[in-house]
């Protein structure tokens, strides 16, 4: 996971401030959660959770108010994965740590690359062509 937050600048920066930072900070906590002991784990699994739904919707208002054409392509993707980030926090909170993180190691990393070089980055395109970056 490390090498997520590492190549960062490199390969997950989209030139759109807001997008940049809120992706840092949550590259940040993935990997925080990708080490922490099983004390932590439940609660920072929720932390990103609540994270997870602030990016997700400072995104999706970002989408409204600059016209984003494929808009509901995009906030479908987010309610996808918020509902199975739901789903599995709920199982955390019940005590298991392990669903929560096979989910953290495995299928955030893959899933993140994948949106963040697809949607977010047509997404930032567009609010750079249209002067909101």
């Amino acid at each position: 996971m490390s090498e997520l937050i590492e190549s960062f600048e490199q390969n997950y920066r989209l030139g759109v401030a807001e997008m940049d930072e809120t992706h840092r900070q949550f590259v940040a906590q993935v990997n925080q959660l990708d080490t922490a002991p099983d004390a932590t784990f439940s609660e920072l699994f929720a932390a990103l959770l609540r994270h997870t739904e602030a990016h997700f919707a400072a995104e999706n208002e970002l989408m409204k108010t600059s016209g984003f054409p494929p808009i509901h392509i995009h906030m479908g993707e987010h309610q996808r994965v918020l509902e199975a980030f739901k789903h599995l926090a709920a199982q955390v909170a019940a005590g298991e740590l392990s669903v929560g993180r096979a989910f953290i190691h495995e299928q955030i990393p893959r899933w993140f690359e994948l949106h963040s070089r697809t949607m977010d980055s047509a997404l930032a395109a567009h609010l750079k062509r249209v002067g909101q970056s």
